[in-house]
């Protein structure tokens, strides 16, 4: 069973700046697949930022420019740098992993959120 734990929510104004973190307890056997979504009041929980194994990554088009996903594999951590924050990125943001261990079928674990309020 994974452990995966977010961190790094909070409130800022518009235009500002945070970072979130998404720690994974990690093995050493498996490789990972790295996502984040994010779910704001009233609507469904939408994708973010994914980053793969092999770095490469993907953004939802609303923070194309404004986010970077990055992985620190000797830490099993994630990271989501955001930058020009808006009104609209206000949500409580999930990290997901997919876990790839040879032999197994592929796990999905999500962490339990990270509020992010931005303020106009």
């Amino acid at each position: 069973q994974e452990m995966v734990a977010e961190s790094g929510g909070g409130s800022v104004q518009a235009g500002g700046s945070l970072r979130l973190s998404c720690t994974t307890s990690g093995s050493g056997y498996c490789s990972y697949d790295m996502t984040w979504y994010r779910q704001a009041p009233g609507k469904e929980r939408e994708f973010v930022s994914n980053i793969f194994s092999d770095g490469s990554s993907n953004y939802t088009d609303s923070v194309k420019g404004r986010f970077t996903i990055s992985r620190d594999n000797a830490k099993n951590t994630m990271y989501l740098q955001m930058n020009s924050l808006k009104p609209e990125d206000t949500a409580t943001y999930y990290c997901k992993i997919v876990q790839f261990c040879r032999g197994v079928k592929p796990q999905n674990y999500w962490g339990q959120g990270t509020r992010i309020t931005v303020s106009s």
